[in-house]
């Protein structure tokens, strides 16, 4: 059995349907995609501001965090740490939780002009409040953690493909990136901007590492830009993370 297979705790499945009931979704269905939403002028973010961009557990690059260990299995490695980000980003929305609701949040916003939409298999697209399409997320992404296909734990891995993992660090990358527009000031109260920060830090480096993540995920479109695009900016000029 793999590490992955023995670390693997049991999860509660979440709702597929959204409260009012659209109809069932397909734990197949494609990755979300994104709408932009017209743009709302205001401050610069918190996240982008002095001490809290620079808040954090680990100094120093976080490539030497990423890089694959000697004697290690590749997908193993993916394997393992995509469980540990779907664990970390599950806690961190369990402590915010409460303060995301259909009320607060009746969009899945990324930033000030960038709002996802849900791609349902065939091609149906919704907008859902913010709850409603992070359950979405996780239970995709459960269901892809939990397919004996992708993540084996009675069998050997199959050949590293990057496309085979990418829907799954995608569709969490939306949840990162609403937390930091949407919820930061509740992440600030917590004093937990270094650990997130740091999370955050981890998913990107993994990401790019493995071909996981393409700079227009983080960056958005022009005219859709991810609020946390500057961050990631900022951190590579620091050196905290590559280009």
């Amino acid at each position: 059995m793999s590490f992955f297979g023995r670390n693997r705790a049991p999860r509660s499945r979440r709702s597929p349907t959204p409260s009012g009931g659209t109809g069932p979704r397909n734990s197949s269905s494609a990755p979300p995609s994104r709408s932009p939403s017209p743009a709302s002028p205001g401050s610069k973010p918190l996240y982008l501001c002095t001490p809290f961009a620079d808040a954090a557990l680990v100094k120093g690059n976080f490539k030497t965090i990423v890089m694959l260990p000697k004697y290690t299995d590749i997908m193993e490695w993916v394997a393992v740490n995509m469980f540990d980000f779907y664990t970390n980003l599950n806690e961190f929305y369990g402590v915010i939780a409460e303060t995301c609701t259909q009320h607060t949040c009746p969009t899945m916003s990324g930033g000030p002009s960038l709002n996802y939409v849900w791609t349902h298999q065939g091609g149906k697209q919704a907008t859902l409040p913010a709850p409603t399409y992070i359950d979405y997320v996780m239970t995709s992404i459960q269901n892809l953690i939990d397919d004996e296909n992708v993540f084996p734990t009675k069998s050997i891995f199959p050949p590293f493909v990057p496309s085979n993992d990418q829907d799954g660090i995608s569709t969490a990358s939306s949840r990162l990136w609403h937390i930091y527009h949407a919820h930061y000031p509740q992440i600030l109260h917590l004093r937990s901007e270094p650990h997130f920060n740091s999370l955050f830090a981890h998913f990107l480096a993994f990401g790019r590492e493995y071909e996981l993540l393409e700079a227009r995920d983080i960056k958005g479109e022009p005219n859709a830009p991810v609020g946390v695009g500057l961050l990631w900016e900022r951190w590579k000029e620091k050196g905290i993370l590559e280009s």
